[in-house]
């Protein structure tokens, strides 16, 4: 097994000569549930793939509903433990405003011990184009993917800027599993071609998202015919 991963520029970092990486998953998809009893079933499971499937979304609704009981619940792959996030007084009680439910992830030792092996091959320092480097939850200050609705984030990249703003159908969007794209609707706080402060819509339901920017911004002086796509690598998490 190999992982191809590019270099980019760290957007957090004082020094220019710092970078990040990301693998590079160019041509491939997200694999959702129905596409894991797929490869259940292809790999000479007796059980139909429909039911595979409804085997697969039961034990997603017990995992969570164990985790909404304040169980800790280890799979596979990794434990999932119910966290609570945020600072008390000695007889403070919880405020939604100050405190924030969540749930840690970490990987199995049988999920360590698989990742030794993968090889590594860095491809070189991406092309810096056009790309979403991090997403920073202003409210928490986390950069790892998790965000609250109705606050805002900090987008950070190169040539992001929404321009023009305004132009219908262009803009920021979470886009949901389905493909269902939520659009952030309220005026944007910062629209620079290196970074935007955008606030989540409030109503946006807790699951994970895609961040999709839409604009036609290239430089200062020019704008594109056709709006380009931007999306952030990293799935992001309303809890």
């Amino acid at each position: 097994m190999k992982w191809k991963i590019w270099l980019r520029p760290n957007m957090t970092a004082d020094n220019d000569n710092e970078y990040t990486a990301s693998v590079n998953q160019s041509g491939k998809k997200v694999l959702r549930t129905r596409d894991i009893a797929k490869m259940i079933k292809d790999s000479g499971s007796e059980l139909e793939q429909e039911t595979l499937l409804k085997v697969l979304e039961q034990n997603d609704q017990i995992v969570c509903k164990q985790i909404q009981q304040g169980f800790s619940v280890l799979t596979g792959f990794c434990q999932l433990t119910p966290k609570v996030k945020g600072t008390f007084a000695p007889r403070a009680k919880f405020d939604p405003e100050v405190h924030r439910l969540s749930v840690d992830i970490v990987s199995s030792a049988e999920l360590r011990g698989m990742l030794k092996e993968v090889e590594v091959s860095i491809l070189g320092v991406k092309d810096s184009g056009t790309f979403i480097g991090s997403v920073t939850d202003t409210a928490t200050g986390a950069t790892d993917g998790t965000v609250t609705a109705g606050d805002d984030i900090l987008i950070e990249g190169d040539k992001i800027k929404i321009d023009p703003l305004g132009d219908n159908g262009l803009g920021i969007f979470f886009v949901n599993v389905d493909g269902e794209a939520t659009p952030v609707t309220r005026r944007l706080t910062q629209n620079d071609p290196q970074r935007i402060i955008a606030r989540v819509p409030a109503d946006l339901p807790s699951g994970q998202y895609t961040l999709r920017i839409l604009t036609k911004y290239t430089t200062a002086s020019i704008l594109l015919m056709e709006p380009r796509v931007i999306e952030y690598d990293k799935l992001l998490i309303v809890p």
